[in-house]
């Protein structure tokens, strides 16, 4: 059972504020208040309903590194194409936008981050393209690829790598933005810089993540 995109954005605003990004506060997004409550919901309430787990209603750590490593430089992207892929909220694909990208592109299989993203962008004033589909094994000749927290889970992040190696290897630049997952293919990346980053402990371990923004070798 799928859920209109017009009660997509109303659970979405229901449930979330707009509030400034922790370590990106040049950005807003509509994030929940509280973590454990709406995953809950999410969980008990509405899995009749098709609603995935809310990735797309917090600032993950990886992602708030790669929004502030962007705004911080943002030559890195400006008058290039920008894919974020996996864009949960649209922060990394926020920032592109905001840095002065050609064009910004954010990707994410879940419904409701595509109806998230296009809210957070109208919040923000920029323009971003949503794409609800799975773009893995893809390539549009995007001259940036973003991904933010994409290695919590061994399958994907080893189908996610791959695909981001051949990209990297005929010359797109690969950002990875990530705390520490378990599956982090540190040996096939170059970090870039690094920050302490502000997060919920009701979703992670520790009230700051020191996060690393890496650059995925070709």
């Amino acid at each position: 059972m799928s859920v209109p995109a017009l009660d997509r954005r109303g659970f979405i605003l229901q449930h979330t504020r707009l509030l400034p990004v922790p370590h990106a506060p040049e950005i807003a997004l509509h994030v929940a208040d509280e973590a454990t409550e709406l995953w809950q919901k999410t969980e008990d309430e509405l899995a009749t309903i098709g609603l995935p787990p809310p990735f797309w209603a917090f600032a993950w750590a990886g992602g708030q590194a790669l929004a502030r490593h962007l705004l911080d430089d943002p030559a890195i992207v400006r008058g290039r194409r920008v894919l974020d892929f996996a864009s949960g909220s649209g922060l990394v694909a926020i920032a592109a936008a905001r840095c002065g990208a050609r064009l910004v592109q954010a990707c994410d299989i879940d419904a409701f981050a595509a109806e998230a993203i296009a809210l957070n962008a109208a919040a923000n004033d920029v323009t971003v393209a949503v794409r609800l589909e799975d773009l893995v094994g893809c390539d549009e000749g995007w001259d940036i690829v973003c991904a933010g927290d994409v290695c919590y889970e061994r399958a994907m992040a080893e189908s996610v790598v791959a695909w981001l190696a051949r990209l990297s290897a005929r010359g797109a630049v690969v950002l990875i933005g990530d705390p520490g997952r378990s599956y982090l293919p540190k040996d096939r990346l170059e970090a870039l810089a690094s920050y302490a980053v502000p997060v919920s402990r009701s979703l992670e371990d520790a009230d700051i993540k020191h996060s690393t923004v890496w650059r995925l070798k070709g």
